[in-house]
């Protein structure tokens, strides 16, 4: 325990020289004191397990001292450097899908001799322009026409590079010792922290990092696939339509739930190519579960957490004219891989009400089972939760009985 101007006299022998202290005002709380720059900088140390003064954590305080020195030199020797970083990016002159390709971009950039194995910013040569406009067109040349182009946002996780790295936007190099940046999760696109905030919504999920088909982000899983839909509910639906529709209680009746989790792990492990036939699963009612569940296990639901208030507002209009004119605004807060899927859903049970007579599935009895199935609440009280079911049974029963207008 001693005083801010005794630790300064301590550590103003050596740069880069650091001590401890207990708080004299606060006993019981610590301070990392840190020679820099001439100066003495003092910070509020943490402990939880690991070491922190920040939102990064350290095994120990000598990692924690040299990620902080590293940090404090970058910064402030290059202040005005970093703060141009994101002006002129070589992201946007190479094109989001050239990055994947790794091998073939590193021959394209230019290197430095400052900067070993590492590159700098493409200068605006019309040669290397022209080649990495053909690498662009080639990259998507693969992905069909008809497949319409989801917008989705990175999803950006605080990532601890080894070795040398470079920041995938800017070209520069991420400094630190852990924690140097982002990358996402869904197509492994690297990035500076700083430089995350401005990447264009333009994740391309790469089958690698995508490795699940239930649980997984409707927008990443269609993206990763290259397809307008979720291959379960594309599979599931064509296998109904085709020996089910008539099936007295279709999807109010339950199959065998191990049965449902075969199904589920078939997917998860085959993808496109999992067998739902009739010779690998008689009972019809355990295809309808596993797409149920599929849309249960959504993180982010079909209906989704953003666009519910506004779904069970509309659900509380009494003049028939009026809620659908509502439904209609509604169903543009939607997600286009979101909105899309719920067309081809409520175009199928559509067809499942017509024979009613057969299965007994009327779109109120539809509406019961697949409100909650496509609309939960977010984070709402268990009171207000269980009075917006009745909402929710309405909300479906209407994009039912109205695809045709609404979609």
């Amino acid at each position: 325990m001693i005083s801010r101007e005794e630790a300064d006299q301590l550590l103003s022998q050596a740069e880069g020289s650091y001590l401890i202290r207990e708080s004299q005002r606060q006993p019981g709380t610590y301070t990392l004191a840190l020679r820099f720059g001439n100066q003495t900088r003092n910070f509020r140390l943490y402990h939880d397990g690991k070491h922190f003064v920040g939102e990064k954590r350290f095994e120990s305080i000598h990692d924690l001292v040299t990620d902080g020195l590293i940090t404090l030199y970058i910064e402030t020797k290059a202040a005005e450097y970093i703060a141009k970083m994101t002006i002129n990016p070589i992201y946007e002159r190479v094109g989001y899908t050239t990055l994947n390709q790794e091998p073939t971009l590193k021959k394209l950039l230019p290197h430095s001799p400052e900067t070993p194995g590492g590159p700098v910013p493409i200068k605006d040569g019309r040669n290397t322009e022209e080649r990495l406009t053909s690498l662009v067109r080639r990259a998507t040349l693969r992905e069909s026409d008809m497949v319409p182009k989801y917008e989705k946002v990175h999803n950006f996780k605080v990532h601890t590079f080894r070795g040398p790295h470079w920041c995938e936007y800017c070209a520069n190099f991420m400094w630190g010792l852990i924690a140097q940046g982002v990358k996402c999760a869904d197509c492994g696109l690297n990035v500076h922290k700083q430089c995350s905030k401005v990447v264009p919504n333009d994740c391309q999920p790469d089958l690698r990092h995508v490795k699940k088909v239930y649980s997984c982000d409707l927008t990443t899983l269609v993206k990763a696939h290259n397809t307008k839909r979720p291959m379960v509910v594309d599979m599931c639906i064509q296998e109904i339509e085709a020996r089910g529709l008539q099936s007295e209680g279709l999807y109010r009746i339950s199959g065998f739930s191990e049965l449902i989790e075969d199904v589920k792990l078939a997917f998860d492990r085959d993808g496109e190519k999992a067998d739902i036939s009739s010779n690998a699963y008689e009972d019809i009612n355990i295809i309808t579960g596993a797409l149920k569940l599929y849309f249960r296990e959504l993180p982010i639901p079909l209906i989704t957490y953003d666009a519910y208030p506004r779904f069970i507002e509309t659900a509380k209009i009494t003049d028939p004219e009026k809620r659908l004119e509502s439904l209609h605004e509604a169903l543009k807060l939607l997600p286009p891989a979101h909105i899309e899927t719920l067309r081809y859903l409520m175009a199928h049970l559509k067809r499942v009400t017509d024979y009613e007579k057969e299965n007994l599935m009327s779109s109120e009895n539809l509406g019961i089972v697949f409100g909650p199935t496509l609309m939960r609440a977010p984070e709402l009280d268990a009171m207000t939760a269980l009075n917006d079911i009745r909402y929710q049974r309405l909300v479906v029963e209407t994009l039912i009985t109205n695809e045709d207008v609404l979609f």
